[in-house]
């Protein structure tokens, strides 16, 4: 059963997301943002599939997450979201560790399939 961790700052959309993949068999842990994430990811020496995480969140946001977990845990698969453009301009560099950023909002089907795609083109070890 893949691992996902979620980092979102918003408790309604970290929640929607973890049902919605639960949906399809996956494990998820979530983060309210990207220092919890980092420091879970830490603690389980990066143990986990797929990290999806929004990129606009207080204390470390998504890139500044996604560029320590790729430079930490290379293996680990990455999934950005986000609802606003210039934070999708931001992650337009970052194609060589981000699988992809999912726009906001999204429907259940669409994080679904964004995360089953994620998942099948994964690093395996």
């Amino acid at each position: 059963m893949p691992r996902v961790l979620i980092a979102d700052d918003e408790d309604s959309m970290r929640m929607l997301v973890a049902r919605a993949i639960a949906m399809d068999g996956h494990a998820t842990v979530t983060a309210e943002d990207g220092a919890e994430a980092l420091e879970i990811l830490s603690r389980e020496q990066g143990a986990f599939d797929l990290l999806l995480t929004d990129i606009q969140m207080p204390v470390m946001d998504g890139i500044a997450l996604a560029l320590t977990a790729a430079r930490d845990f290379p293996d680990l698969t990455i999934l950005l979201m986000t609802g606003f453009a210039d934070q999708r301009e931001r992650a337009y560099g970052l194609n060589a560790i981000v699988h992809d950023v999912v726009t906001k909002p999204f429907s259940v089907a669409d994080i679904r399939a964004a995360v089953g795609a994620a998942l099948a083109t994964r690093k395996t070890v």
